[in-house]
């Protein structure tokens, strides 16, 4: 397909991300969808919908793009399940290393670096800033945010959220659906689900 024209599903705060880096890729057309979008209402000049009626589907690619990592899991589903276009969004700031692997409807924001051999699963988010070095695994959903740093082998699993600012040294691994807080520091592995704060982070509920 050589269509420039994006759907964007939301129009929160990540959405005007997603559009922003989006431009900066040459996307021409822009189209948000929300089922709470007013009438009249627009980002940027483009319209916010609030149903699918008016889009031809086959002339547009569709990006998830909700913050929330188990919302953005369903509508990634739901792009499947159609069997339509799903874009991945790397800004051109953005650095990747040789033998990583990106996924599906993924977004990597401005300035963010991804090391050599690294694997990103399937809808994650790889925020303004974020680095991931060498050798790293984020699996599906994830959404490490602005500014943290993820050192060399790393394993983060699915649906976590790493805050912004925070930190997790080489050769850590953080099982599924965990929440780091923004600049805490992780130095062990982390088995049990919850919230970790502090430096160095420890569990807080």
């Amino acid at each position: 397909m050589d269509s420039k024209k994006l759907v964007i599903l939301g129009c929160g705060g990540h959405a005007r991300s997603v559009a922003d880096v989006a431009l900066s890729l040459g996307f021409l057309t822009l189209c948000f969808i929300d089922d709470n979008a007013r009438p009249g209402e627009s980002i940027f000049g483009y319209p916010v919908l609030s149903s699918w009626e008016l889009i031809s589907p086959d002339e547009w690619f569709f990006f998830p793009a909700v913050g929330d990592n188990k919302k953005r899991k369903l509508q990634l589903e739901v792009l499947e399940k159609m069997g339509w276009q799903v874009a991945t969004l790397i800004s051109a700031t953005a650095t990747i290393g040789v033998n990583s692997i990106i996924g599906k409807g993924t977004f990597i924001g401005h300035h963010g670096h991804i090391g050599p051999s690294v694997k990103i699963g399937e809808g994650c988010i790889i925020n303004s800033g974020a680095i991931i070095e060498h050798d790293v695994s984020v699996d599906e959903f994830t959404h490490v945010s602005v500014n943290s740093t993820v050192a060399g082998s790393v394993n983060i699993g699915k649906l976590c959220f790493i805050g912004a600012g925070a930190t997790i040294i080489n050769n850590v691994s953080v099982r599924d659906e965990i929440t780091v807080g923004a600049g805490a520091c992780v130095v062990n592995n982390i088995e049990q689900s919850g919230v970790y704060v502090g430096v160095p982070a420890k569990k807080y509920k």
